[in-house]
């Protein structure tokens, strides 16, 4: 059953993005009802992923201003549009940068999961390029942030970028807080030990970067069954959490002055996520001939609605660890402090709560 405001805008809290590198300002945005094929979700909490530190930060296109970032969530439907069926009312979803539409070429191919019906379309909803946010006090339009916009209390996304779960709650169920992390940084960098490096057992694998993407690698390869885990970062704080997630050895680039390559032959390097500035890469072709491979990754590989709760079930049985991710909460008021906490290196994932209530009993109410 849809509720009374189904088809009627909401008013509710946002932190809106208004300049490059600004904090964020807490503003009062009008949430506009979903149309065909999306859904309004009320957000439940959401955290920050260095993604949105990267958009915040640009001045030029693609970042666009005012908006509303954060795209790693869990929320629950709060009413749906036309030609919705796979969720209602109710509903745990995990909200996704990336769309399945299950019925593209690419959706149906296992060869790949970027959807090929919905191409991204910067700061607007990706079907008729418009946004669903404005400022309530003066009706002025406010961009999304990859189709999800999570730093607000309501948001509309497209059900193609949405994935249901029917395993949130509080203990013994998925807490919230730990399905918020499926929706990026886990999940891609899982996925790409999984799905993309086919990581075989006893095989070495090196992870550079030992941030929340790069110690999810880590705990993918030892779920993989790889024997050594090299872990490499400029942090040497990063390397005792990192032995939890399975890194065997521990590399300072600062350290040490001899450089190793991947293996002849088969070797594989997997890139996950841009550098900043978009600097090109530049790859000898004689190590390219030699067989060694160079691919990127999008989502680490993973179809979202068909990966995603297979993850879920594995926290469940004890098989991914997802507790260590989350060094920091903080309310909602307080999220330019997760900003801070992320950019000084001192913490994995901050959780940004909605609402003390949720956070306290783990509830969906």
């Amino acid at each position: 059953m849809q509720p009374d405001n189904a088809g009627k805008p909401i008013r509710c809290k946002a932190a809106v993005s208004k300049a490059a590198g600004q904090p964020l300002e807490m503003e009062e945005v009008e949430v506009a009802p979903p149309r065909a094929h999306e859904v309004r979700v009320r957000i439940i909490c959401t955290s920050l992923c260095h993604t949105d530190i990267t958009f915040w930060r640009m001045k030029d296109f693609p970042a666009m201003f005012p908006s509303i970032l954060g795209h790693e969530a869990i929320g629950v439907v709060e009413s749906v549009g036309d030609h919705v069926h796979e969720v209602g009312v109710g509903d745990a979803v995990v909200p996704v940068f990336l769309p399945q539409c299950g019925e593209c070429a690419d959706c149906v191919s296992a060869r790949s999961n970027i959807c090929s019906a919905l191409p991204y379309r910067p700061g607007v909803m990706p079907r008729d390029g418009t946004t669903r946010f404005s400022l309530a006090a003066t009706g002025e339009p406010v961009h999304s942030f990859l189709c999800v916009s999570s730093f607000a209390e309501y948001t509309v996304v497209d059900v193609a970028h949405l994935v249901k779960l029917d395993v949130v709650g509080p203990a013994p169920a998925l807490p919230p807080e730990k399905a918020c992390l499926l929706s990026c940084g886990v999940t891609t960098g899982v996925g790409a030990t999984w799905k993309v490096a086919a990581v075989e057992p006893g095989s070495t694998v090196a992870v550079f970067g030992l941030g929340a993407v790069g110690l999810a690698v880590a705990q993918g390869a030892k779920m993989r069954g790889a024997k050594r885990i090299i872990g490499v970062d400029v942090n040497p704080d990063k390397f005792e959490i990192g032995k939890k997630m399975g890194i065997t050895d521990f590399v300072n680039p600062n350290d040490i002055a001899e450089k190793t390559a991947v293996s002849e032959g088969w070797g594989k390097t997997v890139v996950l996520g841009v550098d900043g500035s978009l600097a090109p890469i530049s790859v000898p072709s004689f190590d390219i001939m030699r067989g060694r491979s160079v691919t990127g990754s999008l989502f680490g590989g993973i179809k979202p609605k068909d990966d995603i709760p297979v993850l879920a079930h594995k926290y469940l049985d004890k098989e991914l660890e997802l507790d260590e991710f989350i060094t920091h909460q903080v309310g909602f008021e307080d999220i330019n402090r997760a900003f801070d906490l992320l950019q000084q290196g001192r913490c994995l994932r901050c959780i940004i709560w909605m609402d003390d209530g949720a956070k306290e009993n783990g509830a969906l109410a």
